[in-house]
């Protein structure tokens, strides 16, 4: 049988929808590796697990926002912001003028290392010369992993503007591939089998289909009111099913459970 984790072993998680508008609307997904234990072989956006020295103090003289949130907010976008940056090479960060640092922002040795803990991701920045832009996230959605699995997180996710001259590059460990698509195609993908988007972002993808623009979707995050979306399972004629809170604004879902197992 398997051992599902307590609440009390929820981690904190975030994952960003980096978002540009040419050649069309797009996000940013990248391919999880296939020896990946956790969504192997899906299509998903970058993000993890936030990390203890995403928590450090040291961040307040190189992080824009750090005073303007929380110190459960301040860790969370830290973290969203060095994953996309271990998992496709991007920084959210700007340089000593106020600009969006452009161009390439580390080589892959430094990612690496990064990722693999051997390199502190302050460090990096503070060699840049820039500050990461906390601010610039927009809350999107916020899920927590129902009692499925050993596994569960309380993953926050974040949705921002790509910055302009920066190439997106798969780390070729977590991820194999990195691609810019348009939320109706990824549904598409999934639809048609093609590919395999996992259930959580296959529907904050939906959500992310229903604007038009970057600057559309930004609009409609931020005035939407957020609902922690934690999906039940319910008995119903035709078997088990997941259940989203329909306030969280996903629509009446109800997702037979065999397509999310």
């Amino acid at each position: 049988m398997t051992e599902i984790a307590p609440d009390s072993a929820i981690k904190p998680a975030a994952t960003i929808l980096l978002l540009r508008d040419d050649p069309e609307f797009e996000v940013l997904m990248v391919k999880r590796h296939h020896q990946i234990d956790f969504a192997s072989g899906a299509l998903v956006f970058p993000g993890g697990k936030s990390h203890e020295r995403d928590h450090s103090e040291a961040w307040a003289q190189y992080a824009l926002g750090f005073e303007a949130h929380d110190d459960v907010q301040r860790p969370l976008r830290i973290a969203a912001i060095r994953e996309v940056f271990e998992e496709a090479g991007i920084l959210l960060a700007r340089t000593a003028d106020g600009d969006m640092f452009r161009g390439e922002a580390a080589p892959m040795d430094i990612r690496k290392a990064v990722d693999a803990g051997d390199l502190a991701f302050l460090d990096v920045v503070r060699d840049l010369g820039v500050r990461l832009d906390l601010s610039a996230l927009t809350v999107f959605a916020r899920w927590i992993t129902p009692p499925l699995t050993p596994k569960r997180f309380d993953t926050w996710f974040y949705a921002v503007k790509a910055p302009a001259d920066q190439l997106a590059a798969c780390d070729g460990r977590e991820t194999v591939d990195a691609e810019w698509i348009s939320p109706r195609r990824v549904l598409d993908l999934a639809e048609s089998g093609a590919r395999k988007v996992i259930f959580p972002t296959r529907m904050n993808i939906q959500l992310l289909s229903e604007a038009s623009s970057a600057d559309d979707c930004l609009g409609r995050a931020q005035e939407r009111r957020l609902v922690t979306v934690q999906p039940r399972i319910e008995d119903r004629a035709g078997g088990k099913v997941l259940t989203l809170p329909p306030e969280a604004g996903y629509g009446l879902v109800a997702e037979p459970l065999e397509r999310v197992m």
